[in-house]
């Protein structure tokens, strides 16, 4: 199902909004019709009332875990938690408050900034229950989410990404199947 929306107000989505297959995340400065169009999704709604409204750049998750700013308070974070179904840890990336701007994740896999130390990859891996690797998007941009949209079904990514990143972001997302030829 594909909705068209301004959040919070603009049009750049993925930084202010979080999602799994169970519930959306909005912050506290979504408009009520902003919220009803997301309703019309199906998932459990939460608005979280945080003055970090970048709740995209804030959070990163999946069906199994999230990673959330140290940023964001600890009720905000076991908010977050509930409301995606998930454990929580509040953390750093790559030396970065900014969690879901480093680490882009799915049910198969994840990448993450390519300054991650091989603990953090491990702790991020555990927590996401999938291989999370280091990788760059849009010709070497550490910044992942910045590159990238990434569902159960398909990627997205930015036209500056090269031959070798799609390389590594099939075998990170697909197991290395590569896209459904069909």
């Amino acid at each position: 199902r594909l909705l068209a929306t301004i959040m919070a107000p603009t049009t750049l989505v993925p930084p202010i909004v979080v999602a799994n297959s169970r519930a959306i995340l909005l912050p506290a400065t979504s408009h009520p019709s902003e919220i009803s169009v997301v309703e019309k999704t199906g998932l459990h709604v939460q608005v979280i009332n945080t003055k970090h409204n970048a709740l995209g750049n804030m959070v990163a998750a999946n069906d199994e875990g999230a990673v959330v700013s140290p940023l964001i308070g600890p009720q905000d974070a076991e908010q977050i938690g509930d409301a995606l179904g998930v454990d929580v840890i509040r953390a750093r990336v790559a030396g970065y408050n900014q969690a879901g701007a480093m680490v882009r994740v799915n049910s198969s896999g994840g990448i993450v900034h390519p300054e991650a130390d091989d603990e953090q990859v491990r702790a991020l891996s555990k927590l996401m229950g999938v291989s999370v690797e280091p990788a760059t998007i849009n010709g070497g941009v550490p910044f992942v989410s910045s590159g990238m949209l990434v569902n159960d079904k398909c990627a997205v990514v930015g036209s500056f990404t090269t031959g070798p990143e799609i390389m590594m972001l099939t075998r990170a997302f697909m197991g290395g199947s590569g896209p459904d030829p069909r």
